[in-house]
């Protein structure tokens, strides 16, 4: 299923576009530039149209700083789809810091890198509190893997308790974020189809990039809901209640067709474009 030309064209394409801004990204960092914060969703969003991600917002992305972003995780292409439209950082698993390339692309996000085993939570979540305290933006997956796009798994708490731990010093404002795919082409994407695009379970990472970079047009619904914090929720676990249950009304509506209220995305030529500080050596 899918064209093997596109294939071939798109990655041609994510190349052509993703290793020259690497080392922009890399000079970025080494100088402490404040545009390394805003050029990831510069490139994250050209990644999507490459990709032929047609990303549909309902509601905004909470301006307040700092920040923990939920969401459920349905696929590797989450990354492209939330970034371009947060200006932040993943909380990521610990093995992704050795993937070729993804790997790079995480550690140039600045990504926070977790291990999710059995007594290494505490370390992990001052981790977290760090960046948080920073004033930084984070984006966290609670499932703790990803789905099979149907339906959210249950939120683990945990990593909440980054927003009340030792080094949580300012008040966090903690949103959830619903992601659904739902079209192709504009056809409704049903249980059959949506595995095409949801990564989970024991799934090869390579042939299932390979057959989804071959598809068409696909839409995915983004709700981000109304933001809460510790203040308001209590307790870790009330925040990932809160959560999940926002995101699973978010995914329920998104994917029987009910929900309203899309921002419309500019389109590429009205994009952010690329911070105009950027030394003169990396851009030539």
């Amino acid at each position: 299923m899918g064209s093997t030309t596109l294939r071939i064209a798109r990655l041609a394409l994510y190349l052509a576009w993703t290793l020259p801004l690497m080392p922009v990204q890399a000079l970025g960092l080494l100088f402490r530039r404040g545009w390394v914060t805003t050029l990831p969703r510069f490139y994250h969003r050209g990644c999507c149209r490459i990709f032929g991600l047609r990303v549909r917002r309902i509601g905004e992305p909470t301006p307040k700083r700092p920040a923990l972003f939920a969401a459920n995780h349905v696929s590797y292409l989450d990354i492209e789809v939330l970034g371009s439209l947060i200006a932040g950082s993943f909380i990521a698993k610990a093995e992704v810091a050795g993937w070729p390339l993804f790997g790079w692309l995480a550690k140039l996000q600045r990504s926070v890198f977790v291990d999710r085993r059995v007594g290494s939570t505490a370390r992990q979540r001052d981790a977290i509190a760090e960046r948080l305290a920073a004033k930084d933006a984070l984006i966290l997956f609670p499932e703790g893997t990803s789905s099979d796009g149907n339906r959210v798994l249950p939120f683990k708490s945990a990593l909440f308790g980054s927003v009340v731990g030792p080094n949580a010093l300012s008040p966090v404002a903690v949103q959830p974020v619903s992601v659904a795919y739902t079209r192709l082409d504009g056809m409704t994407i049903g249980r059959d189809l949506r595995p095409f695009f949801a990564w989970y379970g024991d799934m090869a990472m390579a042939p299932h990039l390979w057959r989804a970079i071959g598809l068409g047009m696909v839409e995915i619904v983004v709700e981000f809901h109304p933001p809460t914090s510790f203040a308001e929720g209590g307790s870790r676990k009330a925040l990932a209640t809160y959560c999940e249950a926002q995101v699973v009304a978010g995914v329920d509506a998104a994917l029987s067709g009910r929900a309203r209220g899309f921002s419309k995305l500019p389109p590429v030529e009205m994009m952010q474009p690329v911070p105009t500080d950027i030394p003169a050596t990396a851009s030539g």
